[in-house]
């Protein structure tokens, strides 16, 4: 996944007058605001190394291109598949291909996408918000691979490293007010997304596990990542005789967007996992949907392949 931070393009103007100091997404905060320690990003890829390494053998490079184990061990191991999570009630599975990688080469492009991206955004907002969006992200993708992928079996973080680009996304959405250069921040952070979507049409490659990602941490972005507008910040450390009153410490469109979000998000999740252990398959019901993980053409044949 191509990464970079949009955010860091911002002008800083805004220097330490007010009391305000500025950050590299150029979002003026309180000096005495807590600046998060990453450690639960660093965990993760620690994680994933290890369950990598604990079974470090490959496969000959005909079976496995990306410098890995075999698809039977892999199944062992937790990877996604339909038929185990459906009838032998393996529901775990949903969860535990998110911590493993097809190879060396997967492990690595993940694991330096995660670094770059989630370390940022840990210590902007936290571990526990930035925790609960890239598991969540990571469980919604595979609900949505799962749900149009039941050939194959699936394994990567790339479910919940899209999740945490959607939650950058929304993030910059609904914080749209206090944030300069946004325009081109938005432009930049539209073109990676549309290039990392871009390769899952690429054979061998889950675009479904990536867009039900997206999804989920986009809606996640609204939920958990508003940040309160300048005046309720400011009349915390200024006397309130000396500036207006300000009652809430969000915006109302947060709040609608909040709203919006959390109902989609548990909705979508509802209906999601109901089809998915009633045994439907997706592309019955969107016969076009295959085209997003896929296309065929001269090279390879997408009905062979997934």
């Amino acid at each position: 996944m191509a990464t970079e931070d949009p955010e860091n393009r911002g002008d800083k103007r805004r220097g330490s007058n007010n009391g305000y100091s500025t950050t590299a997404s150029s979002y003026p905060i309180e000096e005495s605001e807590t600046q998060w320690t990453s450690w639960l990003v660093p965990i993760f890829v620690g994680n994933c190394v290890a369950r990598f390494l604990g079974r470090f053998s490959f496969q000959p490079l005909k079976e496995n291109p990306l410098f890995g184990a075999s698809s039977s061990t892999l199944k062992k191991l937790g990877a996604l598949e339909w038929d185990k999570v459906v009838h032998r009630h393996q529901g775990w599975r949903l969860v535990s291909c998110i911590w493993l990688h097809a190879g060396v080469i997967h492990l690595l492009v993940n694991m330096l996408s995660l670094v770059f991206i989630g370390i940022r955004l840990e210590q902007q907002f936290g571990f526990v918000r930035i925790g609960i969006i890239y598991l969540f992200s990571g469980f919604g993708g595979s609900i949505l691979s799962a749900l149009f992928i039941q050939n194959n079996i699936s394994v990567g973080a790339s479910g919940a490293l899209f999740g945490l680009l959607g939650a950058m996304l929304s993030e910059l959405l609904t914080n749209w007010t206090i944030y300069t250069n946004k325009a081109a921040a938005l432009l930049t952070l539209l073109i990676i997304i549309v290039i990392n979507l871009g390769l899952g049409i690429l054979p061998r490659v889950d675009n479904f596990a990536h867009i039900g990602g997206f999804l989920t941490g986009f809606l996640l972005g609204f939920v958990l990542l508003p940040r309160p507008q300048f005046g309720w910040l400011e009349q915390r450390s200024v006397p309130t005789s000396t500036i207006p009153i300000v009652r809430s410490k969000y915006k109302p469109y947060q709040y609608v967007l909040w709203l919006i979000s959390l109902v989609i998000l548990i909705a979508g999740f509802v209906v999601a996992l109901v089809m998915l252990f009633r045994g439907e398959n997706g592309n019955h019901h969107c016969h076009w949907c295959h085209y997003l993980s896929c296309v065929p053409t001269s090279k390879w044949d997408c009905d062979e392949i997934n």
